[in-house]
């Protein structure tokens, strides 16, 4: 039990501690950890590596490693559940606070992990077809991003202009995306690097992966479904993908563990594992305030340790600071829906928010927040906090 005043319900109990940058009116950013609706200013305390924490991005201290990771843990759970601590501790406690990028993205790559967002892209694009194509269920499909642009929660999403060509049209046109969308995933964060041209195995998943944040890869579909064949998403994806702002590690999701979906066919044998590392996160999608679906990340077919085997296994390097993220997370059910391109089948099917509009997808000032919380011990909850953005014009 801490000694801090945390309300019930908090994203943020002791339980969790996710790491962050923020700073205040009066000092530059620094790493902190959340506590009910607090932060702990890391550079002020006594703890291993505190000079680490006086960074302005996380890489230095992620780098370090698992026993780093957990030597620090510790000490927070000490500093701040032991009362004879408190005296020292709660001065550095801040309640105002501006949140940052947590880290600088050293590389970015999506995959498309949920079997029935995958399904589902594949009745509404290729209707008399297989919905998944062959190499679905023998690999974690994936592409690179851009790293450059990964932003933190709170900053403006500019509507792209790209080219677009409907399938009426002869020629492509030039213009702001008229089907904009979302796409609620959940993202992993590399801590330590490895060597070039030795992949990292299945097994190693928890010496790398530091913790966990909440991902939304803006798509613009129109920009998109011109430009994807044959190489796949570019410009309909790089414009913006956004990120919450904690980082909650590994350790504080130990309890939310389950195994996968079952896998048939099995996998090849560097993609198989006994460990159980899919996770029992809850989603929920709000635009402009209505929750319009709550996608549940336990039924990711493709688990986060099978993407980082697959992602290394031709012997590709990790950099601190790597990110790699699930794809939609979609479940089976109409509300379980993490794209508007399902939730409105591709526009045909209208979406009613709260306040009586209709939409279909992104108008220029909607606002979509995705939050996310993970079982923990003794019914504890363990919050993801949030990831939101505001829509703005195309810009020219």
């Amino acid at each position: 039990m801490t000694w801090v005043d945390v309300a019930d319900g908090s994203d943020f109990p002791i339980e969790n501690l996710p790491y962050g940058v923020f700073s205040t009116v009066d000092s530059g950013p620094r790493v902190g950890v959340a506590i009910g609706n607090r932060v702990l200013d890391l550079s002020r305390v006594n703890v291993p590596y505190e000079a680490d924490f006086a960074e302005p991005t996380l890489n230095a201290f992620m780098s370090r490693g698992r026993p780093a990771w957990d030597a620090v843990r510790a000490r927070l759970v000490e500093l701040l559940t032991d009362p004879a601590h408190r005296n020292a501790v709660e001065p550095h406690l801040m309640e105002e606070v501006t949140l940052h990028l947590p880290f600088e993205v050293a590389d970015f790559v999506d995959f498309y992990a949920s079997e029935h967002h995958a399904s589902n892209v594949g009745r509404i694009f290729r209707p008399d077809a297989e919905p998944l194509t062959p190499n679905w269920k023998h690999l974690p499909i994936g592409y690179h991003g851009r790293a450059g642009t990964v932003v933190v929660s709170g900053t403006p999403v500019v509507r792209p202009s790209g080219q677009r060509k409907s399938p009426s049209e002869t020629a492509p046109t030039f213009g702001p995306s008229q089907r904009l969308d979302i796409e609620a995933e959940v993202g992993f964060v590399i801590g330590v690097p490895s060597t070039l041209g030795t992949p990292v195995p299945i097994t190693d998943f928890a010496e790398h992966v530091f913790g966990v944040v909440l991902v939304n890869d803006w798509s613009a579909r129109d920009i998109q479904a011109w430009e994807y064949v044959p190489l796949g998403p570019f410009l309909g994806k790089s414009f913006a993908t956004s990120i919450s702002p904690w980082v909650v590690p590994l350790a504080a999701l130990e309890h939310a563990r389950v195994a996968p979906p079952a896998q048939d066919p099995t996998p090849l044998p560097y993609l198989r594992t006994d460990e159980p590392w899919g996770f029992d996160l809850d989603l929920v999608i709000e635009w402009n305030g209505t929750a319009v679906s709550r996608p549940p990340f336990r039924q990711m077919y493709w688990t986060a340790a099978q993407q980082l085997a697959h992602l290394t296994v031709n012997g590709a390097s990790l950099r601190t600071g790597d990110l790699f993220a699930s794809g939609t997370v979609s479940g089976p059910a109409a509300d379980q829906l993490g794209s508007l391109l399902e939730l409105t089948w591709n526009g045909t099917s209208p979406t009613t928010l709260a306040d009586g509009t209709q939409r279909t997808f992104l108008e220029d000032g909607d606002s979509v927040t995705i939050s996310g919380r993970a079982r923990s011990a003794n019914g504890v909850r363990i919050g993801l906090g949030a990831v939101a953005g505001v829509v703005h014009a195309a810009s020219g």
